[in-house]
């Protein structure tokens, strides 16, 4: 009896394997156990709300917050003249799959006193709502859009908190999520049918549409736009 031949693709139909585990966040560790001033610094003036402290990759150190603190830990970060973290590197999101907390992670930077740090604040997938720091850093407004988008984090007090990278529309999920179907949620056949239909005006200005006509066609329609009343 012939075998039947297994393509590399066959893998596709059994979804991703499971990847080594994650390790869940360490217990709390008092404050002097860290040598980062800013983690010492936390664990005294937040006490329980700083959940844990790793240092990994030999420098590199990370702190979990309680998320319904994460403002006040993050304000106090930025605000005291001894923390300084005046520069929002990067925010972003972490989903582990299998009913875990999808963590919001904050990646800082003190100009001032030229140190990094890692904040992590873990929400339970039934909830998925954190307040903004927008407010407090300006990067953080894009940032948080694409963590909204990706994984589906509501960010609260948020000034504009609309997809950034999907349709506005799009109604498939968060392509980031562990439970996200790597094809999607629809078919093929149906994810063409929608592109195909799609208005193309709900996305792109006239500006930039028009650069996909006849020069002299794009060129007269731009004008005739910018006339002066009566001048046409």
């Amino acid at each position: 009896m012939t075998e039947q031949k297994i393509s590399a693709f066959d893998a596709i139909e059994d979804g991703p394997a499971p990847s080594d585990p994650v390790r869940a966040p360490a217990p709390r560790f008092p404050a002097a156990e860290s040598d980062h001033p800013s983690i010492v610094a936390l664990g005294r003036e937040f006490g329980d709300a700083i959940l844990g402290q790793r240092e990994t990759a030999g420098d590199q150190h990370v702190v979990w917050i309680d998320p319904a603190r994460n403002l006040d830990v993050l304000g106090w970060l930025k605000d005291d003249p001894d923390q300084a973290y005046d520069m929002m590197s990067d925010v972003t999101g972490v989903d582990y799959g299998n009913g875990r907390p999808v963590e919001v992670v904050y990646q800082m930077y003190s100009t001032r006193h030229k140190r990094a740090l890692r904040v992590r604040a873990p929400l339970p997938v039934d909830a998925l709502r954190i307040h903004s720091v927008a407010p407090l850093w300006q990067a953080a407004d894009w940032l948080e859009r694409e963590v909204y988008d990706m994984f589906g984090v509501t960010f609260e007090g948020h000034p504009n908190l609309i997809r950034i990278l999907m349709p506005l529309d799009y109604d498939e999920g968060h392509p980031l999520r562990k439970d996200f179907p790597l094809r999607g949620r629809y078919s093929r056949a149906e994810q063409t049918r929608r592109a195909l239909n799609q208005d193309v005006d709900r996305f792109y200005s006239e500006e930039v549409l028009a650069q996909g006509r006849e020069p002299q066609e794009a060129e007269a329609e731009i004008g005739t736009r910018g006339a002066p009343e009566g001048d046409v």
